[in-house]
């Protein structure tokens, strides 16, 4: 358990020191087995696996969703939700932010990144905003939060990446993420009212849209919505599996995008290349987990901290309440990846021994790190926005973040306490 501790030290060292953190788990967890077991097996044990990731048939879903996001951006999908979204809720007070959480959770669905959505979503929705007179704190914190979303909404990489080193199953925690998600966003659409409600100046009313503007606007996203329903309904009832899902939506995707006349050559290229890069990424991290993941069970760590829970005779809700206040420290100073390469392999054997489903505790786990992405110091999506809107203080937008992040807190609540929440739709399939 010295050992164990001393390596947390170490990696986290590395980490502040600016090593990445795939890098990192490797060299430690590869050190930290060599010093148990021996450095040939340690050696054998690192091969074995990088080979064994890189064979596995499982994560083609990761290439092919990343390729179906590359293939939506491409299309300039965020303006035409945007529109959709402001046409339904513009007339509201604080509509227009509304509209922009809504179009950010449907942009970060089905492409996939949470980055990609807050710089794009800021191009879009922040200058209709600022036009009709909204605060910046306001509108900065619906895009940096919406943006969040798309991590639970299905298709989700951190789902699969958490279904992957815990082998659960990866349909399910697709099919778990709907409500939670939806929930989220409802949540975040209430934090707009309160905001709103506290200061009428942050988000006044815009034009109410007809009903033939709305047809309009529904027009031109019915067909990625019909793309990603048929994506989810599909796993759902069994008809393919999430790979197969996502070589349907990757194919949907390119025929959207060529159907938009989108898509040029140089475009294909850039959409294949980025991909590949975002996808040896997504591996090289998944492979340092799992080579962590295995010093970190050879030097007992699961079975020691299920020891002392049961010696300390802890109600199990408060263990995963502990679980979840490490996690919202360490968003503080980690980011939302390092997170769930970090703990999970530490916490999951521990959550399975207090007799919690995984596919619930991974709905938790990819919660918290959505809280991550927008808590300082760190707030990733924070500082993507800053950076593509330099106008706007990082301060003034951490400051509009705060109802969204109280909006989560109670999200977070509400799944401990009611995990049919996340479990009713899985258990239907």
């Amino acid at each position: 358990m010295l050992l164990a501790a001393a390596a947390f030290v170490v990696l986290f060292t590395l980490l502040f020191l600016g090593v990445p953190i795939a890098f990192g788990l490797i060299a430690v967890g590869f050190v930290g087995f060599g010093m148990l077991q021996g450095f040939v097996p340690a050696l054998h044990m690192v091969g074995q696996l990088a080979f064994s990731t890189g064979m596995n048939e499982e994560l083609s879903v990761i290439p092919l969703f990343v390729l179906m996001g590359g293939f939506i951006a491409a299309s300039r999908l965020s303006d035409d939700l945007y529109a959709a979204a402001n046409a339904f809720l513009g007339h509201l007070r604080g509509g227009l932010a509304m509209a922009t959480v809504v179009a950010c959770a449907g942009f970060s669905a089905v492409c996939g990144s949470s980055f990609a959505t807050a710089a794009t979503m800021t191009k879009v929705a922040l200058p209709p905003m600022r036009r009709l007179g909204y605060g910046d704190s306001l509108a900065a914190g619906a895009i940096a939060s919406g943006a969040t979303l798309g991590i639970m909404i299905p298709p989700s990489v951190p789902l699969v990446l958490y279904g992957i080193m815990t082998r659960t199953d990866i349909s399910k925690l697709f099919i778990a993420g709907i409500l939670p998600g939806l929930l989220g966003g409802l949540l975040y659409l209430g934090a707009v009212a309160f905001a709103t409600w506290r200061q009428p100046a942050l988000g006044p009313r815009g034009e109410r849209s007809g009903g033939r503007a709305r047809l309009a606007a529904l027009g031109r996203v019915w067909a990625v919505v019909a793309l990603f329903a048929f994506i989810i309904g599909g796993i759902y009832a069994g008809w393919f599996t999430p790979t197969e899902a996502a070589g349907i939506g990757a194919f949907g995707a390119f025929l959207f995008a060529l159907a938009r006349r989108s898509l040029g050559p140089a475009r294909l290229a850039d959409v294949l290349l980025d991909s590949a890069k975002t996808t040896a990424v997504i591996l090289l991290l998944l492979i340092g987990a799992l080579i962590f993941s295995n010093f970190i069970d050879i030097a007992g760590v699961p079975r020691t901290l299920a020891r002392w829970v049961g010696e300390a005779d802890v109600v199990p809700v408060l263990v995963i309440a502990g679980m979840v206040a490490i996690y919202l420290v360490l968003g503080c100073i980690l980011d939302s990846m390092s997170m769930l390469f970090l703990t999970v392999p530490v916490f999951f054997p521990l959550v399975a021994g207090l007799g919690y489903d995984l596919v619930w505790f991974g709905i938790v786990v990819v919660t918290v790190i959505e809280v991550s992405l927008i808590t300082p110091p760190i707030g990733l999506n924070a500082f993507v926005l800053h950076q593509v809107q330099r106008d706007i203080p990082t301060p003034v937008i951490f400051r509009g973040l705060l109802p969204f992040v109280g909006a989560d807190v109670v999200r977070l609540a509400l799944l401990i306490a009611f995990p049919a929440i996340a479990l009713a739709l899985p258990g239907l399939m």
